[in-house]
């Protein structure tokens, strides 16, 4: 078997599109899953569900933030709220949202939880026992991997 050189590797890498094409399904999955021990750890006894028109609200912004750099937070860049979002996405109920940048090719959920869990309103809205539903979708460039969590209450 032929070695490949590194820099051949890198440079077949750099040419590719500039979106890193990653299951990230488990990522996401660990997402949801330490929100639900954050809930629980402030006293709710419900579960937290996936449901998959807040993953759709979730995914679009996600994609909206990694390739608009000049989007940190939770305004898309037409101007659209988290409840836009998942008015548009077809969810009935009210929402919130939390959004991890990494300047990286990848993040790690710890990484994810330690840029949330310090932030008051972060966790406050993690911790929301109301909070009963979720969708989460992360995207990877090169560069920059972005991590959107969608927050629902139910109608």
């Amino acid at each position: 078997m032929r070695a490949v050189p590194v820099v051949a590797v890198v440079a077949a890498a750099a040419a590719s599109t500039h979106a890193a094409n990653a299951d990230n399904k488990r990522l996401n999955d660990g997402v949801v899953a330490n929100v639900y021990t954050i809930q629980h750890r402030a006293g709710c006894t419900n579960d937290v569900k996936i449901n998959l028109k807040l993953q759709l609200a979730a995914e679009w912004h996600a994609n909206d933030v990694r390739n608009n750099r000049a989007l940190d937070g939770d305004i898309g860049s037409d101007g659209s709220t988290p409840q836009d979002r998942a008015n548009a996405a077809g969810y009935q109920g009210t929402v919130a949202e939390t959004v991890a940048i990494n300047p990286a090719l990848a993040i790690s959920g710890i990484e994810i939880m330690n840029n949330w869990y310090y932030r008051p309103d972060y966790v406050a809205i993690m911790s929301n026992c109301a909070n009963s539903q979720m969708g989460v979708w992360s995207v990877n460039s090169l560069d920059r991997t972005v991590v959107v969590a969608m927050y629902g209450q139910p109608a």
